[in-house]
């Protein structure tokens, strides 16, 4: 739902009506606690309030209906004789008319203002569509390139002089080209899961799950990727189950895992650490590497926003931007941060439920 289809007024419809009925009730108490001292016209104006008060508030019918209610328990009430309904006096006229287009007159204001301000958002939403589709066009354009380039050159090599090379080197381009092949089979795939979370066309299936069980095949899918790596696990056994949507997170800690890899050089140190907050686990991935600025931290989870590292480019950067969507959605939070020691740390956090209570064994059922 847009934001600002959640931030209508609040009194719409019968509560701007039911509003409107129990203010003029509330004017009409002051009224009689004003009326030893003050004349009517003084006693007019507190009937006024309420009258704004819904035009800026409710529905233009809603405004109507509080300056008749208001002008009815004003004329029956105080207006001598009391009781009677007296709609021949012009003076009483005029307030009922002032009170009528002052309700119009802001309800109209409020209105515009509501079209002009919706389209303000809407035209901001397109715009930022635009950037969106540009950003993303340039930076996929610039991530295919370079595997597409490469499985140019190694497809042709084979078909030309497939037959004059070495099975050694015959089994490395073809290699070659499976793996550029993979990546932008990757990136696309990040690409369409960008998108269905964007439209909210992606569902949670959460159930409960350890962090270890959840990092175990991760660490198995990985071990090529971080082959040149030392890697150091540290996720204490006690920690609670949690109550996530496995896959996903799975995705997250292998991104972060990836990333580690990909940016930092080899023989240095990763890190896998897991510990329980407050109410909340934290995952960790931490490595030794060059260190990020402050000023890429800040940016490195932003959506379709190109990532540079270094004197190198990391292309549209879906990955971080896919881990804190997956990480919100659980009701999480990611950061990255400059480690002391040098390096980069990326933690998310995931909140700590209770988790159900298995039933106790019926002592009458067992064998």
């Amino acid at each position: 739902m847009p934001e600002h289809a959640q931030n209508t007024p609040l009194l719409r419809n019968w509560r701007g009506y039911l509003a409107a009925l129990l203010a003029a009730v509330a004017c009409t108490l002051t009224g009689y606690a004003m009326q030893p001292r003050f004349d009517l016209v003084n006693i007019a104006m507190v009937y006024l309030l309420p009258v704004v008060g819904i035009a800026l508030l409710s529905s233009r019918g809603a405004a109507v209906f509080s300056a008749a209610s208001s002008v009815i328990l004003f004329d029956v009430l105080f207006v001598p004789p009391a009781g009677v309904l007296n709609i021949e006096d012009m003076q009483y006229l005029l307030t009922f008319a002032v009170m009528l287009l002052v309700g119009l007159a802001i309800s109209s204001l409020r209105e515009r203002a509501r079209r002009e301000e919706s389209g303000r958002i809407s035209h901001a939403i397109a715009a930022e569509r635009e950037r969106m589709r540009s950003t993303l066009l340039a930076s996929i354009s610039h991530d295919l390139r370079t595997p597409l380039s490469v499985m140019i050159g190694a497809s042709t090599s084979l078909a030309e002089h497939g037959e004059q090379l070495p099975a050694a080197e015959r089994r490395a381009l073809a290699l070659s080209v499976s793996r550029q092949a993979q990546a932008i089979a990757e990136q696309t795939e990040k690409v369409l899961q960008m998108t269905r979370f964007e439209l909210g066309d992606l569902a949670l299936q959460c159930d409960w799950n350890s962090i270890a069980e959840i990092a175990g095949p991760v660490l198995l899918r990985l071990r090529e990727a971080l082959a040149q790596h030392r890697l150091l696990v540290d996720i204490p056994g006690n920690l609670p189950l949690l109550r996530v949507d496995a896959p996903l997170i799975a995705q997250v800690i292998g991104n972060l895992l990836e990333n580690a890899a990909r940016h930092t050089p080899p023989g240095t140190v990763i890190q896998l650490k897991a510990r329980m907050l407050e109410q909340a686990v934290e995952v960790a991935v931490e490595d030794n590497g060059p260190g990020l600025p402050d000023a890429v931290l800040e940016r490195l989870f932003d959506r379709f926003r190109e990532q540079r590292i270094g004197n190198t480019s990391g292309g549209v950067g879906l990955g971080l931007a896919i881990c804190r969507t997956i990480v919100k959605l659980h009701g999480g939070g990611i950061h990255a941060m400059q480690r002391a020691g040098g390096g980069t740390r990326f933690a998310f956090t995931l909140p700590a439920e209770a988790a159900p209570q298995l039933p106790e064994e019926n002592e009458s059922t067992r064998p």
